[in-house]
C-alpha cells in the first residue's frame, strides 16, 4: 500500500545548558524512520521522554527537524518553504492530550467547530454552519448544545469536539498525541471506538501517540516502540503485544498486565 507518510533518519536536536552553564545538545530523535500507509493506523508508543511527542511536533510541522527527511503529498516537509508548509498545515491536524488549552472556553462550540474554514477563508457563513453541525453530529454531540460555551463541556466532550474541529478542513493525516490520556477509562473506549468509526467511514489515517500499549493495541495496524530516541521495536500490534523483542516494550507490557489486575472505578452514570 502506498505511504501518505514517509519519515527517514529523522533527527532533533536541542540546544541546552548544563548545571555550569555550557552548551549541551539534547538528542531528542536519534534516526526515526517509518512509513504510514493511507487509511491505517500507525501507534508511537514509550513510555515519557522516549521522544513520541517531539516526533508529533515534527510531523505536524511545529517543529523544525535537525536532519532527515519527511514526506508528504510528494513534498519533503523537512525542507520545505514556509509557503508551502502553509498550505500542507491543513491536511496534517494534531489533537493534544488536553482539548482545554487548545480551545476557546468563551467561544461556543458551533464556532469552535467553523474557525479553521474562517481562518482559511473558505465558504460562506451558512456553507460554514452547515459544515460545523453535521461535523458535531458525526462525533456525537447533539446540535442542542451547538450555541453553548465550551466551558460547559466535560473531558470526554471537550475531546469530541478538538476532533470536530480537526475534521474541519478535512485533513489527511490526524495525529492523536496522548489524545486519550487525559479521560476516565470508560470515557477512552467511547472516543477510541469513535476514532475506529471515522476511520472506516471518511478512510482516515492516524498517527496515535500513547504511552498505554494495550489502547495502541486496539487502535493501532501497527505499532512502533520508541526508547530515548530511538523506534526499538516496529510491527503488527499483534505479534508486538505475543512476542515482545525489546525491554522497552516488555516493561509497557508489564504495566499494562499490572494495571489490568488493579480495580477500576465505577463509570459515571
Amino acid at each position: 500500500m502506498e505511504p501518505i507518510l514517509k519519515v527517514e533518519n529523522l533527527v532533533k536536536r536541542y540546544a541546552k545548558r548544563n548545571l555550569v552553564g555550557a552548551p549541551q545538545d539534547f538528542l531528542a530523535l536519534d534516526n526515526v524512520s517509518f512509513t504510514l500507509p493511507a487509511g491505517t493506523t500507525l501507534a508511537i508508543v514509550g513510555e515519557s521522554g522516549s521522544g513520541k511527542s517531539t516526533l508529533a511536533s515534527c510531523v505536524a510541522c511545529l517543529e523544525t527537524a535537525t536532519a532527515g527527511n519527511l514526506w508528504f503529498g510528494g513534498l519533503n516537509l523537512a525542507r520545505a518553504t514556509e509557503n508551502e508548509l502553509r498550505t500542507l498545515r491543513p491536511q496534517i491536524q494534531l489533537i493534544f492530550p488536553d482539548p482545554a488549552s487548545s480551545l476557546n472556553p468563551r467561544w461556543t462550540i458551533l464556532d469552535i467547530v467553523a474557525e479553521p474554514l474562517v481562518v482559511q477563508g473558505e465558504l460562506s457563513r451558512s456553507e460554514r454552519m452547515t459544515r460545523a453541525f453535521s461535523l458535531l453530529e458525526r462525533v456525537g454531540l447533539s446540535s442542542e448544545i451547538a450555541e453553548r460555551p465550551a466551558a460547559e463541556l466535560s473531558g470526554g466532550q471537550r475531546q469530541r469536539l478538538a476532533i470536530a474541529r480537526a475534521l474541519t478542513l478535512q485533513p489527511k493525516i490526524l495525529i492523536l498525541d496522548e489524545a486519550l490520556s487525559a479521560l476516565d477509562w470508560s470515557i477512552q473506549a467511547q472516543i477510541a471506538n469513535l476514532l475506529l468509526e471515522l476511520q472506516s467511514s471518511l478512510g482516515m489515517t492516524f498517527l496515535f501517540i500513547s504511552h498505554d500499549l494495550a489502547m495502541a493495541a486496539h487502535l493501532a495496524d501497527e505499532i512502533a516502540v520508541m526508547s530515548r530516541g530511538q523506534i526499538v521495536e516496529h510491527g503488527p500490534a499483534a505479534k508486538i503485544l505475543r512476542t515482545p523483542a525489546s525491554e522497552a516494550t516488555r516493561q509497557l507490557l508489564a504495566a499494562v498486565l499490572l494495571l489490568s489486575h488493579t480495580p477500576q472505578p465505577a463509570a459515571p452514570r
